[in-house]
């Protein structure tokens, strides 16, 4: 840790000082937590215990929903932990390594984002060689590169943040430790950890962002194609909650990696929407959107109640 600090911790201003405002804010926080964790550990449940959720469209359902456990875990035990007490403080190590994983979380889920348009164009524009076109080994093969892609491009970045000494100012005008907010703390010169996170960032996007346009380019032709408009409101149905996650997710991400850091309140604003709303609005968007979930969740609730039943009655 010589190599990176003069001092063994930093301190993580968060979103207020007013400490009643912040003891609104961990309960308001706190809800939004348990309700992620609630909502996202449901729907693994309902995936793996649903026959009829087995199919592609599900098993990257359900890997989302775990790295939206993962996301929201890294930095939100921690802010909850920082409302209640006075030194809201986090050691070296433990920045860095809550950067690494927050940085691993967003970029797997981004590349998942796109192998879920790639799965929902297939499903769209080939739906009867759907399952032929999108097998297991090709799913487990994108799952698994979006989970390598989120862990090289955190290790780049964290392992070049070892270049930097700081020796000014610990405090982190952020609620977590972001790589961007740890830049201007540096009394060496970050630019070349801040072109590289950029430039990583915008590689990432262009990776994955051409593969969602064209995706979602395809589906909207085959949807306008389609006769029936029960067919285009099925067509439509499928893949219009994925768009809306892409579009909650992927933007606020892109810009507040590719944009110079300020401090500013807005900053903290989008890191919270990416970081924590969208992960609870992930499963309340595909449960509510999705009648083959609704249904799932259902069967699985007539089951656990006719055991219930069963049980009692014994």
């Amino acid at each position: 840790m010589n190599n990176l600090t003069f001092f063994t911790e930093f301190i993580l201003l968060g979103l207020s000082t007013d400490r009643h405002i912040q003891a609104l804010l961990f309960v308001l926080f706190l809800v939004i937590y348990l309700l992620t964790l609630v909502g996202n550990l449901t729907m693994i449940l309902v995936i793996r215990r649903d026959s009829h959720l087995h199919i592609p469209m599900y098993f990257f359902l359900g890997h989302l929903s775990f790295l939206d456990i993962c996301f929201s875990s890294v930095t939100m035990p921690k802010m909850l932990q920082n409302f209640l007490s006075r030194k809201k403080s986090i050691s070296a190590w433990g920045c860095v390594t809550q950067s690494f994983f927050f940085l691993l979380s967003g970029c797997a889920e981004a590349s998942l984002l796109s192998a879920m348009a790639y799965d929902c164009h297939a499903a769209v524009c080939h739906p009867l060689l759907y399952t032929v076109v999108m097998n297991r080994p090709l799913c487990t093969a994108m799952v698994s590169a979006a989970w390598g892609t989120g862990f090289l491009n955190s290790l780049v970045n964290n392992l070049f943040i070892h270049k930097l000494y700081f020796c000014g100012s610990n405090i982190i005008s952020h609620f977590c430790c972001e790589l961007p907010s740890l830049f201007p703390l540096s009394c060496t010169d970050p630019t070349v950890n801040e072109f590289l996170l950029s430039g990583s960032s915008a590689f990432l996007g262009l990776l994955t962002l051409p593969l969602i346009l064209f995706s979602y380019s395809r589906i909207i032709s085959a949807i306008l194609s389609i006769c029936s408009s029960e067919g285009r409101g099925k067509a439509f149905s499928t893949c219009s909650s994925h768009l809306t996650v892409v579009l909650l997710f992927y933007g606020m991400a892109l810009f507040r990696y590719i944009s110079p850091t300020s401090g500013s309140v807005l900053e903290r604003v989008v890191s919270i929407q990416y970081s924590v709303i969208t992960s609870l609005l992930n499963p309340l968007i595909y449960s509510l959107k999705n009648q083959e979930v609704k249904a799932a969740l259902q069967r699985m609730l007539r089951q656990r109640m006719c055991s219930s039943e069963k049980g009692f009655s014994a």
